[in-house]
């Protein structure tokens, strides 16, 4: 036999023999290879066994296995023929507890958590009266259907638009993720809800997928996250704007009951004309109560200004030549009019007017006599 027949043969014998098995043991010599492989051992007290899990298979894993974690691993033991090593490919790993599933959660959550997309000062209010509901979920899922019962039994006004998508399996992240993208580029919706029923942990995981977590944070539509029901949590309730207990829950909290609208409506209505009557009375006082005031004070600032010019007019009044005059003194002035003020203005023979308070007399200068100065 050559070679390449006896390695052939004994893969085939191997393979036929063990068939898909679980095996325990610690974890060991981890390797992330270039190819996208993973390679490491499992160990208990007295042997080992090289492992692989190919890179095909790893959407099956939530992460990979920690070095010294205690883990049960289902696979197929077979043998690379071209070099006659036999290994055991992995297509399942669960580790002891939820070790593995913790891992992996604790790792993605820490990352959007560096990129600050845990903080609650980011989320923002969901729409109090909604138009239009989005819904990212299964178009065959009972979440679906519980959610088009409840807005339509409490508000037949919302429009409820399906963007449909994978919610679970291999291909339940990225769809969820190109739902989402779709409905950001749609833009009709005032709020989206995304998730799906209840199930298994490896059901849900995709809600848990970090892809879908950034692009629920991404949204430029407020999202709810309705995962399966109260006990569990993914990280799209951490990312989203709201967290539902249900698709039923959220569905509630989207859509305010009709009536009770309504109701709230002509109640804000009727406070709203009762708080009007009282601003137009309120008004209707203080506009009484400012003319009152503006009338007074106009009066008071007209009996000011009276005052005032009957002070400048006394002053005005001492102040006139004609008071002047009329208490014995009169003014000299030439033929033509002019004033004389000075002695030296005038010579012996000049003729000259004195203006007196109830008329003129015509005069002639008989001397002068400058005043002597001490």
């Amino acid at each position: 036999m050559s070679v390449t027949a006896l390695t052939t043969q004994a893969r085939d014998v191997i393979e036929g023999t063990f068939p898909p098995i679980w095996i325990a043991g610690e974890v060991g010599a981890f390797t992330k290879h270039r190819n996208g492989h993973w390679y490491f051992a499992l160990k208990d007290a007295t042997s080992a066994i090289d492992c692989v899990v190919w890179s095909r298979d790893q959407y099956r894993l939530p992460d990979a296995p920690d070095e010294g974690m205690q883990v049960v691993a289902y696979g197929q033991l077979t043998m690379w023929a071209a070099r006659a090593k036999v290994q055991f490919a992995v297509r399942a790993i669960e580790a002891e507890g939820e070790g593995l599933w913790r891992k992996a959660f604790e790792k993605t959550k820490a990352a959007l958590e560096r990129d600050g997309l845990l903080e609650q000062g980011r989320k923002r209010p969901i729409p109090r009266f909604p138009r239009c509901v989005g819904v990212v979920t299964s178009a065959d899922g009972a979440a679906l259907h519980d959610i088009v019962s409840v807005i339509a039994r409490r508000n037949s006004t919302i429009d409820v638009v399906v963007i449909p998508a994978a919610v679970q399996g291999e291909g339940a992240a990225p769809a969820i993720v190109r739902a989402l993208k779709r409905a950001a580029r749609w833009g009709g919706a005032d709020v989206l809800i995304v998730g799906r029923g209840g199930g298994s942990r490896e059901d849900l995981w995709c809600f848990n997928d970090e892809r879908v977590a950034r692009a629920i944070a991404a949204s430029p539509t407020p999202v709810v996250s309705a995962v399966g029901h109260e006990v569990d949590v993914t990280l799209a309730d951490f990312v989203a704007d709201a967290r539902a207990a249900t698709p039923s829950a959220a569905a509630e909290l989207v859509a305010p009951v009709l009536d009770d609208v309504r109701r709230d409506l002509r109640a804000i209505a009727a406070a709203m004309a009762t708080a009007l009557g009282r601003r137009v009375r309120d008004g209707r006082r203080e506009l009484a109560r400012v003319s009152a005031d503006v009338s007074a004070r106009a009066s008071r600032n007209v009996e000011r200004r009276r005052g005032r010019f009957r002070a400048v007019a006394g002053r005005v009044e001492a102040l006139s030549p004609l008071a002047t005059l009329a208490r014995g003194y009169a003014v000299a002035r030439t033929p033509q009019g002019t004033a004389i003020s000075r002695v030296t203005q005038m010579a012996v023979g000049d003729r000259f007017a004195l203006r007196l308070q109830d008329g003129d007399v015509d005069a002639t200068a008989d001397g002068i006599r400058p005043m002597e100065r001490p």
